[in-house]
């Protein structure tokens, strides 16, 4: 269940744009911290993901990354 929330994460980032954990969380079905923890995992994986902090902030991929 986690691998197929982690690439739903990936895909979510991916068509969306910036999204924050809130977004994610919601449209996972899960709680934030739950997102911060798959967030984590994906950076460590090698996904070029960073956060942004403030009111506009969220989490996004580095631009021009795509998954094959």
């Amino acid at each position: 269940m986690r691998a197929s929330r982690l690439l739903s994460i990936l895909l979510l980032l991916q068509n969306r744009g910036r999204m924050t954990a809130g977004a994610l969380a919601e449209a996972c079905g899960v709680s934030v911290r739950t997102v911060y923890r798959d967030i984590d995992a994906l950076a460590e994986a090698g996904v070029p993901v960073y956060g942004e902090p403030g009111r506009a902030g969220g989490y996004a991929l580095v631009e021009g990354f795509r998954t094959r």
